[in-house]
Order: structure tokens, then C-alpha cells, then sequence
């Protein structure tokens, strides 16, 4: 259902366990097909999820002119703002912040602060940019390295923006747990040849973020 200030609520029928505020990437929308079915297997497993989108996502949603993600300080200013409307008006349950790449790494640079001063109980990045495509030595794991606050990485093991080979040798924090998806790339897609497919990645990714919860909630 519609929410405040663009946000997009699906929740179950039965009071949800935890909610999830789930930021999008930086190519594609809120309702893409990645957000979407990540969403609905999420709310099969008693989540809550709120959805919102970047001042330039939503820019291009009403004028449809396509638009550069805005600059990083512009992005976490306007995501700590929807941490603080979600905590002071969702229903009471454990708040996890997180996003598909660009949106989980904004969300796994705010996580600490919030996670110490008590209004998140930790973070899910889904196909976390280790780094830009093509450019393994431009790292963007200097903040992951002091994290001890509960942090989920999904990534693929081929993803380009951080295989497993590569991820293997970075220093990472204490607090962040790598589930690894077979043959997966950016969008944890394997090729046909693995013997797996999208969806069921796409399952096991949602099943992996409901077991992790559990634990920080244990």
C-alpha cells in the first residue's frame, strides 16, 4: 500500500516479526522486478518491508528524464531521514536497514551510529559494489572495516562488483556475515549451466535474511 512521502508498505496479514526499509539501486526504481520479488518472499516470511526512493529516482519518476544518483552525503541525509520516520511511526518490531547495491551500501554506511544509538538492529545488502565495475582497485570497504554492527552481506560469486576471490582478501568488520550464492552475478543471477535459476537464489537470499534476523533477535 501507498505510504507517507512516497514510501511503498506491503506487510502480512498477522503483525510482521520485523520490519526491513529496503533502498533501491542506483539504475533501477523501487518496484523493479529485483525489489519487487525480493518484497513479496520477504513479506511470505512475516516481514514487514518498506520501500522509498532517492530525491533522483523520484525526480525521474515524474518528469522521466533519467538522472544521476545524487552525491553521497545527499543520499545518506535523506536515508537517515527515512530511518528516523520509519522508527517513529511504523509499528513497534526490530527495524533492519539495507538495499539492493547502491542502497545497501548507503545503509552499511549508517548502520553503525544507528545501530549504537539503538533505532536499527542491524543491516542486509543485497549484491553489496565492493567496487565500480571494472575497477577492482577503487575499493569502497574502508568504512566495513571498523563495522561491528550486525551486517548481512548477500553477494553473488561472480558478481563484478565483488566476486567471491576478490571479497576473500579484503579486511571486513566483525559484524558483517557474507552468504555467498552460487554462480550469482550483480543481480544474483547464475547462468543456466549452474543448475540454479534467479528465483530460487532469489528464495534463498530471502530465506538467509530471515534466519540472520532471527540470530540478532535471539
Amino acid at each position: 500500500m501507498a505510504g507517507p512521502d512516497g514510501w511503498l508498505i506491503d506487510q502480512p496479514e498477522t503483525p510482521p516479526v520485523g520490519w526491513f526499509l529496503f533502498a533501491h539501486g542506483a539504475g533501477a526504481p523501487m518496484d523493479s522486478d529485483f525489489m519487487q520479488a525480493l518484497t513479496q518472499l520477504l513479506v511470505e516470511r512475516n516481514l514487514g518491508v518498506v520501500r522509498f526512493e532517492f530525491p533522483y529516482m523520484a525526480e525521474r519518476r515524474e518528469t522521466g528524464k533519467r538522472r544521476p544518483p545524487n552525491k553521497m552525503d545527499e543520499l545518506l541525509a535523506h536515508f537517515q531521514n527515512q530511518i528516523d520516520r520509519a522508527q517513529s511511526t511504523l509499528p513497534q518490531a526490530p527495524l533492519y536497514i539495507g538495499g539492493k547495491s547502491m542502497g545497501g551500501r548507503v545503509a552499511s554506511m549508517l548502520v553503525q551510529d544507528n545501530f549504537d544509538g539503538g533505532k536499527v538492529a542491524g543491516a542486509i545488502c543485497l549484491g553489496y559494489p565492493f567496487h565500480p565495475s571494472g575497477k577492482p582497485e577503487k575499493l569502497r570497504t574502508e568504512h566495513l572495516q571498523p563495522l561491528t554492527s550486525p551486517t548481512l552481506i548477500v553477494q553473488g560469486t561472480r558478481d563484478k562488483l565483488g566476486s567471491r576471490e576478490e571479497v576473500d582478501g579484503y579486511a571486513l568488520g566483525s559484524g558483517i556475515q557474507m552468504h555467498w550464492l552460487e554462480d550469482g552475478d550483480h543481480d544474483l543471477k547464475p547462468r543456466k549451466a549452474s543448475g540454479f535459476t534467479q528465483s530460487q537464489h532469489w528464495q534463498a537470499a530471502a530465506d538467509q535474511m530471515r534466519q540472520w534476523m532471527r540470530l540478532q533477535e535471539s
